[in-house]
């Protein structure tokens, strides 16, 4: 099965969306699916033998408390992935691609992560008993290794970014299915979850802004490709709203691509930045990263990395959350946003908390 195109370009499911708005009642999803899954006719996998869920999405939108006042703005909603089943927004995407390639026959996967993706990998994979290879870089904090080899995944250690994992990886050429950010089509499915439930929980409208900590972007796709299949269906009407990506300084090849007016991403060289899940020298759909960017009418952002660590222990302290140090930039760089007047004060903003900080060791 081819999982890209040809010509280098990601591939992406389509739905008969007129089909879908007529099976709607009232216009609804079923509300007794607590699970990304209550979106299933919007979703590849067409057995729900199939689906191999361990309850993942439907997380909370959490009105902030006192962060959002403390940077800036009015209304501040930060959406909750660190209550995920493997405890990031990597679960969407993966149990997706998982239960869709299991669907069509798979029985190995493959996998290059700078951590959470594989831990998600390796408990999906276990859940549905089959095989997963993982490949991440060797500063990978040491409770991710520990982790995937609990769920019974065989890993490889493998020195530099994320980038050098996956050509060690396809070096092995072994017959496994490659579920690398956006070179299959499934993962972007799961992610655009984000989307749907984004605008159901508030009353099937659209915030003014997102943040999203971005690395591959698979987040980004999604969630526009998520504001198009709603429209068409009926649910929201043609307002979008600007899409953020926030980097570390240390590799920022979106950020780079945005300023120079670039229509594809050139790869960061030698990037480096504790915020490992960021640490993405080349997307693969760069392209279209910053087309959902620049239509929506946002840009991209890069924040120190000596301001993840003070950010975490101010979110910790205001919100009682304990956020990765990837949402830490995500909340540098809407700081830095409001404070150079890209988002008002006035503007009902969501932020991605992409995932736990519990796994990360290095916070001092």
């Amino acid at each position: 099965m081819a999982t890209y195109c040809v010509c280098g370009s990601p591939l992406f499911a389509v739905y008969d969306l007129i089909g879908v708005r007529e099976a709607l009642a009232n216009n609804e999803f079923p509300s007794d699916v607590n699970s990304m899954w209550r979106y299933s006719q919007l979703l590849p996998v067409k057995s729900p033998s199939c689906i191999v869920s361990l309850g993942e999405g439907w997380t909370p939108l959490l009105l902030s408390r006192r962060l959002g006042k403390h940077i800036g703005l009015q209304i501040l909603r930060i959406k909750d992935e660190s209550q995920n089943p493997t405890s990031s927004f990597k679960d969407r995407g993966l149990c997706a691609t998982v239960s869709r390639h299991m669907e069509l026959g798979a029985e190995e996967f493959a996998l290059p992560s700078a951590g959470n993706a594989a831990v998600s990998t390796c408990a999906y994979a276990a859940a549905a008993a089959l095989k997963a290879h993982i490949f991440m870089p060797e500063d990978t904090p040491e409770s991710f290794f520990q982790l995937c080899e609990l769920f019974g995944a065989i890993t490889t250690r493998v020195k530099g970014t994320i980038s050098d994992a996956g050509k060690v990886m396809r070096d092995q050429n072994e017959n496994w299915t490659d579920l690398s950010t956006t070179k299959e089509p499934y993962r972007v499915e799961g992610k655009k979850t984000l989307g749907f439930e984004i605008c159901e929980q508030m009353g099937w409208s659209v915030p003014d802004a997102i943040i999203c900590p971005t690395g591959g972007g698979t987040a980004i796709i999604g969630i526009w490709k998520a504001f198009d299949e709603l429209e068409t269906i009926g649910l929201i009407g043609s307002e979008r709203p600007r899409m953020y990506a926030a980097q570390s300084g240390g590799c920022a090849p979106i950020v780079r691509a945005i300023e120079r007016g670039d229509d594809d991403i050139e790869e960061w060289v030698n990037g480096e930045t504790e915020a490992l899940g960021l640490r993405v020298p080349n997307p693969f759909a760069g392209r279209l990263i910053l087309q959902a960017i620049r239509n929506s009418g946002g840009s991209a952002v890069a924040v120190a990395d000596q301001e993840i660590e003070p950010t975490r222990r101010m979110v910790a302290k205001l919100e009682g959350l304990d956020i990765c140090p990837e949402a830490a930039v995500g909340i540098c760089g809407l700081r830095n946003l409001i404070e150079a007047g890209r988002i008002d004060f006035n503007e009902d903003v969501v932020f991605l908390n992409t995932g736990s900080g519990a796994r990360y060791t290095n916070l001092k």
